[in-house]
């Protein structure tokens, strides 16, 4: 707000001129175009910082020597690493998860600096060969963009979080010039509820994106198919094959760079030392694999249009030549090894995503399956399941198939192999679901019960806090309070339960008016009877932090009406009840749910 009026009063008065002039369905059609166009430029400033820092690295060190390839990525990390730590001050990776975690935890806002600086990380990251992709950045970038326009006009939680929906529509039509797939990657990975109100400013978003990027960059596809063979339904069972491989390096992807992620976090902890082990770790492996270099899309083009020989040039492997063992040796090492590019990478200090990475990695499976079917006879075309491949891999990765077809088919022009792109991500999602339930990006805050999913029941709980259904009118109890002291507490309070706390305010136990009503009358049994005596444990006791999910599993398993809440130190804070709670649930539900 600050940033473009300069008084609260000038900014009062034009949000009363806002709201008496442009309804509000106008005003989010507006913005959607708007956050859109901004997406887009957002995407072509960072292509442009990539594209102009490899060539700078390329043709001026690592074309003289290169060996240049060991020290470039310590480069950027550190780069990177220091802007971060010492300008943003803020953790901007994991872009995607940070979206998801802002949408279920923090109402839909989005830090003001996320608008421009992971586009800045990112590029120093990418441009100097970090293995990561610059989508997630840039789809960050855009959410931001829509979190702090809807923001400024003061609109509600919903439409700001569909305001983030249009950045990230924008984004991904913007840098992929793809406008279906940035559709469908919203509603697949952010969005939880589709209605036609929600559909019109995705759309506007979108377009509006991928129109920009085609003024910016042309209107050839990112990828296009100069080697690619008609589909034929005799072969529809070896790109069901490729599915499941597909999905089973999804669930090696996935899982290995978690797993990764953890032991980097864990074990390498100062700032210079992420620099060097990060750098380092990467330098080694691009000297010895040059394809892990940045996000890989020259490989990308080099095995859709069948030449997969020219990414084996220039390595330490060329000597041993180009034959279908020797390629398909080296590209599996590759697909291994690029997830320990990838978290040395971003572990290192980078900034960057999965997307990339993603398309990689699929685009070399699709190529190894599709060359060791050749080798036994069976007669497949390479680019077409390098295509597929890449189709597979995204879906399996961010348990988005929808995103995963039209994408592939955006990119490439390769709308006459719908077919096989369907058939390779139907299979692949189906073959990771039965090991992993949760997307990489997901997979974190699904842990912490943090995330907001498509099943409506489990949205509405995660939206809500145990805070925001917290009972505080209770009468407290002292444990050595007599039965006398007891009656005239009752007799000044209208709840029938009531909690004991000691001197320091820890819960010590819970007391029930049904269980002292017989005796509650009787005079000389006044001084007879402590509370302490009469007080029982509770059920169970929640902590203020628990997820409402996990509360519900409590109350269902206990069978109880109401439950204390306590704190991380036991301190007594309150009392949640299931009527309370169901209240609660009924008024977000609805606010979830309304157009």
């Amino acid at each position: 707000m600050n940033l473009v009026f300069k008084d609260k009063h000038t900014y009062d008065l034009f949000i009363a001129w806002r709201e008496q002039h442009i309804p509000q369905k106008n005003l989010v059609l507006l913005l959607s175009f708007f956050v859109g166009a901004l997406a887009s430029c957002a995407a072509q400033l960072l292509k442009l910082l990539i594209h102009s820092i490899h060539h700078m690295v390329e043709h001026h060190l690592i074309e003289q020597h290169h060996w240049w390839y060991l020290i470039t990525p310590m480069i950027g990390i550190t780069l990177a690493g220091l802007f971060v730590k010492y300008l943003v001050k803020d953790d901007i990776s994991h872009g995607i998860t940070k979206i998801l975690y802002a949408i279920s935890q923090r109402k839909s806002i989005i830090k003001l600096h996320n608008t421009w600086t992971s586009v800045v990380g990112s590029a120093l990251t990418i441009g100097f060969g970090g293995s990561v992709g610059a989508e997630a950045p840039i789809v960050m970038t855009g959410a931001a963009i829509g979190s702090n326009l809807a923001k400024l006009f003061r609109l509600d939680q919903k439409t700001m979080m569909l305001m983030i929906g249009c950045g990230a529509a924008g984004a991904i039509g913007g840098i992929f010039q793809a406008p279906i797939a940035g559709l469908v990657f919203t509603l697949e990975v952010l969005m939880m509820d589709l209605t036609m109100t929600r559909m019109a400013p995705l759309l506007i978003s979108s377009v509006t994106a991928t129109a920009i990027s085609f003024l910016a960059n042309g209107q050839e596809a990112m990828f296009p198919l100069t080697n690619s063979e008609p589909f034929f339904v005799e072969r529809l069972p070896w790109y069901i094959i490729l599915g499941v491989m597909c999905g089973l390096v999804s669930l090696y992807f996935t899982r290995g760079m978690n797993r990764l992620e953890q032991l980097f976090k864990r074990y390498v902890q100062n700032t210079w030392l992420k620099f060097l082990v990060g750098g380092a770790t990467l330098g080694l492996l691009l000297f010895l694999f040059p394809p892990l270099y940045g996000e890989g899309y020259d490989v990308i083009k080099q095995l859709i249009n069948g030449d997969s020989v020219s990414a084996i040039a220039n390595s330490p492997f060329e000597r041993f030549g180009t034959g279908s063992w020797i390629l398909v040796g080296y590209f599996s090492a590759i697909v291994l090894l690029k997830i320990f590019a990838s978290v040395a990478t971003n572990g290192g200090g980078g900034v960057g995503g999965i997307f990339a990475p993603s398309l990689f990695m699929g685009a070399i499976v699709g190529f190894i399956c599709a060359r060791l079917m050749n080798i036994i006879g069976v007669g497949v075309p390479e680019a077409n399941f390098a295509l597929a491949g890449m189709s597979g891999l995204m879906a399996g990765v961010m348990h988005a198939p929808l995103t995963g077809i039209f994408l592939i088919a955006e990119l490439t022009g390769g709308y006459h192999l719908f077919m096989p792109l369907m058939t390779v991500a139907v299979v692949a999602y189906l073959t990771i679901r039965i090991f992993e339930p949760h997307s990489l990006y997901a997979m974190r805050l699904a842990q912490k019960g943090e995330l907001l999913t498509h099943n409506k029941d489990r949205s509405v709980l995660t939206l809500m806090k145990v805070e925001n259904v917290l009972e505080t009118d209770l009468k407290t109890l002292n444990p050595e309070m007599t039965l006398g002291e007891l009656v005239k507490v009752i007799a000044h309070s209208n709840r029938n339960i009531f909690p004991v706390v000691d001197e320091s305010g820890q819960l010590l136990g819970i007391l029930l008016l049904d269980e002292v009503r017989n005796i509650m009358f009787q005079p000389r049994l006044y001084k007879r009877f402590t509370v302490k005596q009469l007080m029982n444990s509770p059920q169970a006791t929640l902590i203020n932090t628990m997820p409402m999910g996990k509360v519900m599993e409590i109350f269902e398993d206990t069978g109880a009406w109401n439950l204390p809440v306590v704190d991380e130190h036991k301190t007594y804070l309150g009392f949640v009840s299931k009527s309370k709670i169901f209240n609660s649930y009924r008024h977000v539900l609805v606010h979830f749910s309304e157009e």
